[in-house]
């Protein structure tokens, strides 16, 4: 294990949604952040915005500790942008590289979003699941599912994956009926961009409260935020770990359909090396 490093100051960056979220964290302190919500102008604005961010905040790359990127799984170009960024920068500035799950950063921040509403929980000890939905196309997420209780704790429940939103949501129903006694959620945040998952999403409402089970369903819009993905990756540094820069790869989960079709030609053409050649 590496160096432990105490309230760790470290430059953050996901570009996995449409939403370009940078921050600059020391500890759990924010010093300054980032939001943008231009997709298509990720590539060309990603350096110049984290430049700006660490010249309004007085803080030079030599003082950081770390360089945190969330490293999908999401928007397949978008994931690619911040990681080639961060494995650039962490290299340049010879600093640690840190990755996290984007899909956990968009659950710990709308988490910390709603830390207040957590207090009703003590009596009970039940905590709240948060379940983090991106769109993946034909009726596909990319998600997983996280746990918090009133103490403050923090636990994975399902890994990132992408799922059929109509099974994940029958999972869902499930797992929280399955739930052992005291560990069944109080309520199940369903987060992210909804526009296309709403109506599922209400239907695990429906599922649930015509159950007869004490868990509310709650549908709550979410951007991502630079800052969660900086506190996952602050966590990981303060614990000694870090990843190889050189080897260091967006979690992809499926392969984009371009990538599919890339492939497809690919393995034609390698069947057919004379294809190629013809006028």
């Amino acid at each position: 294990m590496k160096d432990q490093i105490r309230e760790p100051l470290v430059l953050a960056l996901d570009t996995s949604t449409a939403s370009l979220a940078a921050a600059l964290v020391r500890g759990r302190e924010t010093l300054g952040s980032v939001q943008s919500l231009a997709e298509r102008n990720h590539s060309v604005e990603t350096v110049s915005k984290l430049k700006a961010l660490l010249d309004e905040s007085g803080v030079p790359p030599d003082k950081l500790d770390g360089i945190v990127i969330g490293r999908g799984p999401g928007s397949y170009t978008g994931m690619r942008i911040a990681v080639s960024v961060g494995k650039t920068l962490a290299w340049a500035w010879n600093k640690p590289l840190v990755g996290v799950s984007s899909l956990e950063s968009l659950a710990y921040g709308a988490r910390q979003a709603h830390a207040s509403q957590f207090a009703g929980n003590k009596a009970t000890g039940r905590p709240d699941w948060f379940v983090p939905i991106m769109d993946a196309r034909r009726g596909q997420v990319y998600t997983a599912a996280f746990a918090s209780n009133a103490a403050g704790g923090w636990s994975r429940l399902a890994e990132d994956g992408v799922r059929l939103m109509h099974q994940w949501v029958d999972r869902l129903d499930e797992m929280s009926r399955d739930a052992a006694a005291g560990e069944e959620p109080a309520r199940i945040w369903i987060i992210g961009d909804l526009t296309l998952h709403e109506a599922e999403g209400m239907r695990l409402q429906s599922i649930s409260a015509e159950g007869g089970s004490k868990c509310e369903v709650r549908l709550q819009p979410f951007t991502m935020e630079g800052s969660s993905v900086a506190v996952l990756g602050a966590i990981r540094l303060e614990a000694g770990e870090s990843d190889d820069v050189h080897s260091f790869v967006p979690n992809y989960t499926q392969l984009a359909e371009a990538e599919v079709k890339l492939l497809q030609k690919s393995r034609e053409r390698e069947a057919n090396p004379d294809d190629g050649n013809r006028a």
